[in-house]
């Protein structure tokens, strides 16, 4: 029997087909972006309302405390973000410190506060608050996707991260910031940050050392200071 020619398709024909589903997956992307910008505002503005609330509660517990004459003792901070200044030691490493004016941040329980006080004449060490937490991350934060990228884009957190609910900047800060169940993925996922160095020598003088003296061994934010 002989076979059947299936005529060919017109190259006009395909053109079209072509076109037609380049226009599609346009549509579609930009359906998505549209959807994507929607949900990260409401993310955000729903991030800010639990910020706003967590401040709110502390002061007035603070103000019903000093009404009936006693201290409001504050919860104890579950975050930390470690510098290392100086030398070289294996726990550095463990703690992602591989070079000097490196800086991370670590979940702070019994193990972490042990390797932090071993490395103690190593680093800095303090409580960041939110504005930090903020600057840091939009200001200097890289994410490991196959290499040290730029977060300019919330879809390359998307793609990391989407498969743990963090699909934007505001997602990967709240769970940095309130050390939240996916703490340990969100900070894999950023890199070490890098600081600038003060110029000239690190003495017990220089404006650098003045500035991080009071955030030594877990103080408060020197912006708070």
């Amino acid at each position: 029997e002989e076979k059947k020619v299936v005529p060919a398709v017109p190259e006009t024909l395909k053109k079209k087909q072509r076109n037609f589903t380049e226009l599609k997956i346009k549509r579609l992307r930009k359906k998505f972006a549209q959807n994507m910008r929607k949900l990260v505002y409401e993310k955000a503005k729903h991030y800010h309302k639990e910020y706003r609330q967590m401040y709110r509660t502390e002061i007035r517990m603070a103000r019903m405390a000093r009404k009936a004459g006693n201290f409001c003792v504050p919860a104890e901070p579950k975050l930390a973000f470690v510098i290392r200044t100086r030398g070289i030691n294996g726990v550095l490493h463990l703690l992602r410190l591989c070079q000097i004016f490196n800086g991370t941040f670590v979940k702070l329980n019994k193990a972490s506060i042990n390797m932090l006080r071993i490395v103690e004449p190593y680093i800095t060490w303090g409580n960041p608050n939110l504005k930090s937490v903020n600057e840091l991350i939009y200001k200097r934060g890289y994410g490991k996707i196959n290499k040290q990228i730029a977060l300019t884009d919330n879809v390359l957190i998307a793609l990391s991260l989407g498969k743990y609910g963090i699909i934007c900047m505001e997602d990967l800060i709240h769970d940095i910031y309130t050390v939240g169940k996916r703490f340990k993925e969100a900070n894999n996922f950023l890199w070490s940050f890098k600081l600038f160095s003060p110029q000239g020598r690190m003495k017990k003088n220089h404006p650098f050392c003045r500035r991080w003296r009071c955030w030594q061994q877990g103080g408060p934010d020197p912006q708070d200071c």
